[in-house]
């Protein structure tokens, strides 16, 4: 018997754990974030619309974006499909919350997290949750609260995950970010922290680096191994578990003393952030892919950035310590 695949519940949770982050760093940055309601326009690729809150130029935030999105098209771009061939040609439901913060301390690390549901539909089916008739060639412009279906021809996955990337790096920031992680995931199962932290150490990696791009944390994509339930649980364990992993790290470094050394090194090291979403992060690339909004989708860019020729940190630098410690697989947890 194929599962009940309640999307109303996923949104409704999505939309309250962006305003729940919201609300939590508005308090820590003093100033309030810019709400940006969207819908996509009738000549669109894609229906929906999602709502973009963002904070420029704050206390602690010198940008940071809480994106929250729920849109429809007609095929899956080729991004969605590189993994799972058998699934090209189908209509698609994706919705999410995804989140990039850049602090300006260069002692406060950059944070990342993400999560998100897909629904793949056969042709005759793309149109149902919009309202459409099947196999109707009206695209809608809104998606609509729709409550549970099941259909056994409807391929669903769950997917997301978070992760650190420091400046200058802290062993109880990295200890206290992946002992987070792994609280979150025990309840369903021992193997579950180990093989999505390795997931997340291979996936952030830029190969044309060699290095990844941080410390890692957690990444999943492409789950429904528990059933929709259970699989969803798990999915709402992990966007519970950001701010308990994030803020205690912001608030344990937020007031530490930098000058135009560290801002600078900080900004150098943002352009490998910049290179990995822009080559190699599928999230960024479904979304241009498949006529994604780009300022929604771009707000993960840090706003100063710099690049250096062949340069690399002197040796014994608190600089290089992030190379060297840090920059490597570790068991943190």
């Amino acid at each position: 018997m194929p599962d009940f695949i309640d999307a109303q519940a996923v949104r409704e949770y999505l939309l309250n754990l962006q305003q729940r982050i919201v609300a939590r760093f508005e308090l820590l940055d003093g100033k309030p974030f810019r709400a940006d309601t969207w819908e996509k326009p009738p000549d669109s690729p894609l229906g929906g619309g999602g709502l973009t809150r963002i904070l420029e130029d704050g206390a602690l935030l010198e940008r940071g974006g809480v994106g929250f999105s729920h849109v429809v098209g007609s095929r899956l771009p080729p991004s969605a499909t590189a993994q799972r061939p058998e699934l090209a040609g189908r209509g698609f439901e994706a919705m999410g919350v995804s989140l990039v913060l850049h602090p300006r301390n260069p002692y406060v690390p950059t944070v990342h997290m993400n999560v998100r549901f897909f629904i793949a539909r056969v042709p005759s089916a793309t149109a149902s949750p919009l309202g459409e008739a099947a196999g109707g060639e009206k695209k809608p412009d809104k998606v609509s609260r729709h409550q549970t279906e099941s259909r056994s021809d409807a391929v669903w996955w769950f997917g997301g995950g978070m992760d650190l990337t420091p400046y200058y790096g802290s062993e109880a920031d990295a200890r206290h970010f992946h002992a987070t992680c792994k609280r979150a995931l025990e309840p369903f199962g021992a193997e579950m922290y180990p093989r999505f932290k390795t997931w997340c150490d291979e996936y952030f990696f830029l190969k044309h680096r060699n290095e990844p791009r941080g410390i890692g944390g957690l990444f999943f994509d492409d789950f429904h191994a528990l059933g929709f339930e259970r699989s969803f649980a798990l999915q709402r364990a992990v966007g519970d578990a950001f701010l308990d992993a994030y803020v205690p790290i912001v608030e344990r470094n937020r007031e530490r003393p930098y000058g135009e050394r560290e801002r600078s090194f900080q900004a150098y090291r943002r352009g490998r952030y910049v290179e990995f979403n822009l080559v190699y992060d599928r999230g960024t690339l479904f979304g241009l892919q498949s006529g994604g909004r780009a300022e929604s989708i771009l707000m993960s860019l840090p706003p100063r950035v710099e690049w250096r020729y062949d340069w690399s940190p002197a040796p014994g630098s608190p600089e290089a310590a992030l190379y060297t410690d840090f920059l490597r697989p570790r068991d943190w947890a």
